[in-house]
């Protein structure tokens, strides 16, 4: 279990890397840079994509599927798109194995080699849009309003569960419309999604922003981002929402007829978030013991444990857990009974809390005699005796669920309002960031070269130019010059 975790403060890495095993959230494939999602982290990425999928679908938009495969020459269309993903591209150069002569096994069939090759899909712009150009004749064709989930690849060399595979799992927004304007309100609804998404059921706070040129998406004249703080003082980007122009209606012709007659290119969107959040999610919350989930997102929000000896304490355990467990069903609570003979109590308690289980309800024969429970809770590691006569227990329970998940996001918040540092000279950008982390705010002059020059010289990157930055004059905090507004800078995942 957590026996032997590798604690935080001496090594973070290694200690997120165990947790996501032990935890039994996720595994290293046999294909070099993917994973196994296993049954446990996947149950998490099921609530995760419920939930987001029931936000997309109340903001009008519904699912469909794109081909895996792109032809190679729909990715060179858009110039600065192929440039972007150019080497992270998987690519299919034939269709056929046939044995080797020898004997040795099986080999690509040179004969069989494709007229053109296809790359295996690192995101979906230039497929879809090559698809709406036979969708979209009319203004009345418009808005279009798409969601895809699938699965991309991108070539990975440094890998990490969750975090950086060379396969994930996500979801891409794909938009048309007749107007600019409501193209970048729809951007900027949808990074507005994931961000209520973020806090209300990963309780992760964010800050919302725009992305620099450098780091804008490729394709996009716009990109607007969350940024969220781990636990180790880095920053990871949660979700970004692209501005896409009219470049990708250029580049695949999409044009609409307008109410007045004439014949314009369509207004795109993209946006996406991926199982990285899963990664998010565990290293915001989680400590040396396990995970903490809050429980919105808890594929078990409540263990019930009986604590016995012989078979009719069992009996008797049983029968007031079916009751409690009837009541907690009602409440929309998920709940599991472990009786296991297998595995002693002790054991258990072990189990859920490196699996990050909200609340747990242990019963003996002597609760039963009482009309008492022991609840504990997960975030704080605390225990109560709760008498079951007080209050009905399904109202306790939610109660105290909702308390946990308010207190998962006041604590990091607590944390990321910490590790924000308001620096203004270059010495002190470099000391924060090398003794504190975290983010900085500082003045930036607005250029290419300086950003270059500071990720070069720190490897810390702006993560955003944050919505709600104030008109404020000031030198940049590396070159001297001019600023108009401060911008967050931070080492990233």
């Amino acid at each position: 279990m957590s026996k032997g975790l590798p604690k935080r403060s001496e090594d973070y890495s290694l200690w997120y890397n165990e947790l996501v095993k032990r935890a039994d959230l996720a595994e290293n494939s046999p294909v070099r840079g993917c994973m196994v999602i296993k049954p446990y982290g996947y149950s998490i990425w099921e609530k995760m994509q419920a939930e987001l999928d029931r936000m997309f679908k109340e903001t009008g938009h519904t699912n469909a599927y794109f081909p895996l495969f792109i032809p190679k020459s729909y990715l060179s269309k858009e110039a600065s798109h192929v440039e972007g993903f150019a080497k992270e591209c998987a690519v299919v150069t034939h269709y056929r194995l046939k044995n080797a002569e020898d004997g040795s096994g099986v080999i690509v069939d040179p004969e069989a080699k494709l007229e053109e090759e296809l790359i295996v899909r690192p995101t979906s712009e230039t497929v879809i849009w090559s698809t709406y150009k036979n969708w979209i004749q009319s203004y009345r064709d418009l808005p279009l309003l798409v969601n895809q989930w699938a699965n991309v690849v991108r070539w990975e060399m440094r890998t990490r569960l969750f975090l950086r595979t060379a396969e994930f799992l996500w979801q891409e927004g794909h938009t048309a419309h007749a107007s600019a304007q409501e193209a970048m309100d729809e951007t900027v609804q949808m990074m507005n999604v994931y961000a209520q998404f973020a806090e209300e059921f990963m309780a992760l706070p964010v800050v919302k922003g725009r992305k620099t040129e450098n780091e804008r998406f490729a394709g996009a004249d716009e990109t607007f981002c969350i940024e969220a703080m781990m636990q180790d003082g880095k920053a990871l980007q949660a979700g970004t929402s692209h501005f896409l122009g009219q470049n990708f209606a250029k580049a695949f012709d999409v044009k609409f007829a307008t109410k007045e007659g004439g014949l314009e290119y369509v207004w795109g969107t993209s946006w996406g978030v991926s199982t990285r959040l899963m990664g998010a999610l565990i290293m915001a919350h989680s400590d040396d013991n396990g995970l903490v989930l809050p429980p919105k997102l808890a594929p078990t929000q409540v263990v019930i444990v009986p604590i016995y000896r012989g078979e009719a304490e069992l009996e008797a355990i049983s029968e007031k857990a079916k009751e409690i467990m009837a009541e907690l069903r009602k409440k929309g609570i998920s709940v599991k009974f472990d009786d296991r003979d297998t595995h002693k109590p002790g054991w258990k308690f072990a189990e859920y809390e490196l699996k990050g289980v909200p609340l747990r309800i242990a019963m003996g024969p002597r609760d039963l005699e009482n009309g008492t429970i022991e609840i504990a809770r997960r975030d704080t590691l605390t225990k109560e005796s709760f008498t079951l006569s007080e209050m009905p227990v399904g109202e306790k329970v939610s109660s105290l669920l909702e308390e946990i998940q308010n207190n998962i996001y006041q604590k990091a918040f607590d944390f990321r309002a910490e590790k924000t540092t308001e620096v203004n000279s270059w010495e002190e950008f470099q000391q924060v960031l090398e003794e504190k982390g975290g983010f900085l705010s500082a003045h930036w002059d607005g250029t290419s070269e300086t950003e270059e020059k500071i990720k070069e010289l720190t490897k810390a990157t702006i993560r955003c130019i944050p919505l709600n930055q104030k008109e404020e004059e000031g030198l940049c905090v590396y070159s001297g010059k001019p600023s108009k507004g401060r911008v967050y800078f931070a080492k990233a995942y």
